[in-house]
């Protein structure tokens, strides 16, 4: 069975890619709202806030998703090219290079020169990796979430716009739960990488902030 139909969706992006998108799609969403004139605002403008904040979140999910399939053939190509170069390798010692040089110079010095050689005898007897790599299911289903997590983190933050007539105070509601996202994201950033996730989590949320004032300041 191939490798991305024996996993689910929510596979196929690591957990850093999934919290990097919706801190995007968070931050470009809060550019929008954050510049309503809630004061003078109508129906008519917060309807086109709430268009151009979906369509640009849309837009980037589509952008995103290019540089991710791009990403993957690179990082694929490098894997091709290491494997192929240690099959070719003239000995245990120039394949430790290789290694050490393509993946991780601890990874490579925990092998002895007998093992080295053993990886490098196996290699040459398994058939030749491909010569160009192929994009997956599994690449254009990770583009795929790339693309949908950007445009549906754009939601929980439009949608008080969408059924609270006052504009104020559906503003009130839209930062507040931005706020909770990037709190949120913040605490799975540091869950994951072994820092107190509820320092991360207000880091986080001081650093989206500090984004969005950048990108109103340069007119993004």
């Amino acid at each position: 069975m191939p490798e991305a139909a024996s996993k689910p969706i929510s596979t196929m992006l690591e957990p850093m890619e999934r919290i990097a998108e919706i801190l995007f799609g968070v931050i470009m969403t809060l550019t929008f709202t954050c510049t309503l004139a809630v004061e003078t605002a109508d129906r008519l403008q917060v309807r086109t806030m709430l268009i151009g904040a979906l369509g640009c979140n849309l837009a980037w999910g589509i952008i995103d998703a290019g540089v991710y399939l791009i990403t993957r053939i690179s990082t694929e190509s490098r894997k091709v090219a290491a494997v192929r170069a240690i099959r070719e390798a003239a000995d245990g010692r120039a394949a430790r290079q290789i290694l050490a040089n393509s993946f991780n110079p601890a990874l490579a010095s925990a092998l002895s020169n007998e093992q080295l050689e053993s990886m490098r005898q196996n290699l040459r007897q398994m058939p030749k990796p491909l010569q160009r790599p192929k994009l997956t299911k599994r690449d254009w289903l990770g583009a795929g979430g790339l693309c949908l997590l950007c445009f549906v983190s754009t939601l929980p933050i439009a949608l008080p716009f969408i059924f609270v007539s006052d504009a104020r105070l559906a503003l009130r509601i839209s930062n507040a739960v931005a706020v909770a996202l990037l709190a949120l994201c913040g605490y799975a950033f540091g869950y994951r990488s072994g820092i107190p996730p509820w320092v991360t989590a207000l880091v986080m949320v001081a650093f989206g902030a500090a984004m969005v004032g950048v990108a109103i300041a340069l007119g993004g």
